[in-house]
């Protein structure tokens, strides 16, 4: 049996009428909504569908609701890049642009302003990875005995810690331990920082020695060790309630387990492919996400794979809106964070 263009088409509106009400849909409706023919015409070519696995017909309903056969076929068929709204893009300016001076803060946002305009549960992930390289470091007085120690990587990625002196600090010996500091270990891997020893460097200048390796030091393995580690963010957890299909305080309380676990969702998410990528329902080869559509993209800082940024909800998505307001998000991280970095240097 083909896909004939009614076929499709009815299939069309059948996934957006589902889409929009969470329904099943009778033939009545889209002979009324979308003029594709008789409803005893519909309701044919709606039978075929079935069989050819595309809708499914549940039990309480005469009406059908597309399969994840059906959303896989609109998504690699059928479904077209929506232009986001000049409202749209306003927001997701503001939400990144404002306040900049991280990428952790940054990505953390970019989260937020995801979920906000989805109304789905947005994750952003900042993976450390061995090869990103140090950029600068320095050491910012607090007080007589208290210092920041900031460590920046070529990707962007910035850590400040406060660090506690034995004794208290000239600015000049803190001039001269951050100097030495970036000397040694700019353009080194994170996981060739905690290898190198740069103790003998300071043999000129004994207080600078005593103050690194007693004081510093260890809050810069520290530091670098937490670099090297993998950050997720989530927002927008509770917007499932919104959703009919979590209205079963079950499977609502089993997906609030599943994303707060982590350790196991930030590796599901790892091993995902980079660019866009779009996963419905057993395609994700998890029994926690069977029942979930995961739609995730990569973002970059200077032209470097930098993490993934996407969302987690019911198979029942608007892909073309979510798909569009992910690419577009990506798309802006490198040049949201740039601006700033920018200004500050001049």
């Amino acid at each position: 049996m083909d896909l004939t263009e009614r076929k499709l088409k009815i299939l069309q509106a059948v996934i957006a009428d589902f889409v929009r009400t969470a329904e099943p849909v009778g033939s009545r409706t889209i002979s009324k909504n979308y003029e594709l023919g008789s409803p005893a015409t519909i309701r044919n070519e709606m039978s075929d569908l079935e069989e050819m696995g595309y809708l499914t017909h549940p039990h309480t309903s005469s009406g059908r609701v597309p399969s994840e056969k059906a959303y896989r076929l609109y998504v690699n068929e059928m479904m077209s890049k929506r232009e986001l709204s000049q409202e749209e893009k306003d927001a997701i300016a503001k939400g990144l642009y404002e306040n900049v001076n991280e990428l952790e803060n940054l990505i953390e946002r970019a989260a937020h302003v995801l979920s906000e305009i989805t109304n789905l549960t947005a994750f952003a992930l900042t993976p450390g990875t061995e090869q990103d390289k140090l950029k600068y470091i320095n050491l910012l007085p607090v007080d007589e005995q208290t210092v920041v120690l900031m460590l920046v990587s070529d990707s962007g990625k910035v850590s400040n810690t406060a660090v506690r002196l034995d004794k208290p600090a000239s600015e000049e010996t803190l001039r001269i331990l951050a100097k030495n500091m970036t000397y040694n270990y700019s353009g080194k891997t994170l996981s060739e920082a905690l290898t190198i020893d740069i103790i003998k460097t300071f043999k000129e200048d004994a207080e600078a020695m005593a103050m690194f390796e007693h004081s510093i030091a260890p809050s810069f393995i520290r530091t670098l060790e937490d670099m090297l580690n993998v950050n997720l963010y989530m927002d927008g957890l509770t917007n499932i309630f919104a959703l009919p299909e979590y209205s079963d305080i079950n499977k609502a309380r089993t997906f609030f387990e599943m994303v707060n676990r982590k350790s196991d969702i930030t590796q599901k998410l790892i091993s995902r492919d980079d660019g866009i990528m779009i996963t419905i329902g057993g395609e994700n080869q998890d029994e926690e996400l069977s029942d979930c559509s995961v739609i995730t993209a990569t973002y970059h800082v200077d032209g470097k794979m930098v993490g993934k940024l996407g969302v987690i909800g019911p198979t029942r998505m608007k892909y073309d809106e979510v798909t569009s307001v992910v690419e577009y998000l990506t798309e802006n991280i490198s040049k949201a964070f740039m601006l700033p970095e920018g200004e500050d240097d001049d």
